[in-house]
């Protein structure tokens, strides 16, 4: 039996798979919230006794960098070691993995019914690039061998964020302001969509890329007023967005355009032919915002660089458990299974 996990700053998702002849087959799942929990051991503790189902080996995708099989989480107090974790479970094996590196691994167990396409482009071989915004913002890359993809782990969401007009630079400057340094994390994000909604109620007399003046026709509404200060203020953004609210609107569309160059920006630094895909809690959560034109005009904003850009497949990836399936593989993988049958799941 092979314990998956994909560990978040929100949600830990956790899953046991059975090997067998037509590959995996899911046995029992679950979803834990991460911050009820003092440790990933914690979690894992009580998946075992709830299930009654005991692994051999584990995988788990983690929100942070991965060294030496330790990993200080970005968004969780927490210390995850490897070993330590094969030693107080009882594991055979235990394997640490960034979770979009881990995202990455899963991409290629997904039917077409888990994709959804912003961007047809042209379907051909080469490198491809993850994107991923939620309660922050993970980026991982496929290297392509001329054979299959091998996907590899970065810290591309925290890289300094870059204004391309007024309004974005007045942006990065309130960031600046309230954080010091300003990564695309800070306004790609759960916490990010709040910053730019924020931003943008306070603004004045600012103009966007399109000439639409800030600050002078949208007000919050009360309603959204005492929503935001309880809860899931960027899901009460974007319901609200949903209902027609103008400037949790306006904070929508900015959010899609940011999606867009930041987008870009990775189909570039990985030369991606073979596609960008969207993960992450908040694609899925936002779809009709990315399908509408200010999700395509940021990720073609690249100058003489546009034309390689419009042959980009650009896809958002529905399914919230592909990074729980990437660690799957990865653990068969590591326990001698072949590939294609690690590529296989049986899903219930």
């Amino acid at each position: 039996m092979i314990l998956a996990g994909d560990v978040g700053g929100t949600n830990t998702r956790l899953a046991f798979f059975e090997p067998g002849g037509r590959g995996l087959a899911l046995r029992w799942s679950r979803t834990f919230p991460s911050r009820e929990y003092a440790g990933l051991s914690e979690i894992v503790r009580a998946a075992r006794d709830e299930s009654g189902v005991r692994a051999r080996s584990a995988c788990f995708g983690i929100a942070g960098p991965v060294e030496g099989g330790r990993c200080e989480a970005t968004n969780l107090p927490w210390r995850v070691d490897a070993r330590e974790l094969a030693h107080a479970l009882e594991l055979d094996s235990s394997q640490l993995l960034n979770d979009l590196e881990a995202t990455a691994w899963g991409l290629a167990t997904l039917g077409t019914d888990a994709l959804r396409t912003l961007q047809e482009g042209e379907a051909r071989p080469g490198h491809a690039g993850i994107l991923a915004a939620g309660t922050g913002l993970g980026q991982a890359g496929l290297f392509w061998d001329g054979a299959r993809h091998h996907p590899f782990a970065c810290e591309g969401g925290h890289v300094d964020f870059a204004p391309s007009d007024e309004m974005e630079a007045r942006l990065f400057l309130w960031l600046h302001e309230r954080h010091g340094h300003v990564s695309w994390e800070r306004v790609l994000s759960g916490p990010g969509l709040v910053n730019v909604y924020t931003f943008l109620r306070d603004a004045e007399g600012l103009r966007d890329a399109d000439g639409l003046l800030y600050g002078e026709t949208e007000h919050e509404s009360g309603a959204l007023a005492e929503d935001l200060p309880g809860g899931d203020p960027a899901a009460a953004i974007a319901q609200a967005g949903a209902r027609g609210d103008p400037l949790a609107a306006r904070a929508l569309s900015t959010f899609a355009r940011l999606y867009g160059r930041a987008a870009g920006n990775v189909a570039l630094v990985y030369l991606a032919r073979g596609g960008v895909y969207l993960a992450g809690g908040i694609a899925p959560k936002i779809l009709s915002w990315l399908e509408r034109p200010a999700f395509r005009a940021g990720f073609l904003a690249k100058g003489r660089l546009a034309a390689f850009l419009e042959r980009v497949p650009v896809r958002v990836v529905l399914d919230d458990r592909v990074a729980v399936y990437g660690a799957a593989r990865a653990a068969a993988l590591e326990l001698g299974i072949p590939d294609g049958e690690a590529c296989r799941f049986a899903r219930t």
